[in-house]
């Protein structure tokens, strides 16, 4: 007996990735270039008693310094960033391209003088992306600037010290 059923089309597809794709790249590229598009990312760790800490950071607050590697700030006193002290990993989740990325990072703080932030430089242990073939993702977490300048101004600032951080730990 024949079997004469079309075959079905994938419905979800899933790849790996252990360096940033360009067009990420670029997103992080430290230029706000597109910094009053909304993109949020949410930067997730696991505290030691397994608690999940997030922190929602944006434009001002990633820089891919180079293909395998993300610099990024928090606040020291968040339970984010001492969740990131303590064990050294996080997970950045956005939706970016219709699709949706997951990236895993073995992570270190940088410490740097006179800085009031937490600047963390990250190494991608592994990345996925996620697409499904019935719908495309068109946003995750998504912000609109009310003081769109101030911004600007301060996330100058903190791409500064990333930058300063990611050739500290080069």
């Amino acid at each position: 007996m024949t079997d004469h059923t079309a075959p079905q089309p994938s419905l979800a597809s899933q790849s790996v990735f252990d360096e940033w794709p360009l067009a990420l790249r670029a997103r992080f590229d430290g230029t706000l270039a597109h910094a009053n598009d909304g993109f949020t990312a949410s930067l997730c760790a696991a505290d030691h008693a397994h608690r999940v800490r997030t922190a929602l950071l944006s434009a001002g607050e990633l820089l891919a310094p180079d293909a395998r590697t993300l610099a990024f700030a928090l606040w020291p006193s968040s339970r984010t960033a001492q969740a990131v002290i303590a064990t050294g990993r996080a997970t950045l989740a956005f939706v970016f391209d219709e699709a949706f990325y997951q990236v895993h990072l073995d992570v270190r703080r940088v410490p740097l003088d006179d800085v009031p932030l937490a600047c963390f430089v990250g190494t991608i242990e592994s990345g996925e992306v996620q697409r499904v073939g019935y719908a495309r993702l068109t946003n995750g977490i998504g912000f609109e600037l009310t003081d769109t300048q101030s911004a600007l101004a301060r996330w100058r600032e903190q791409l500064d010290w990333l930058k300063q951080a990611a050739s500290a730990a080069a």
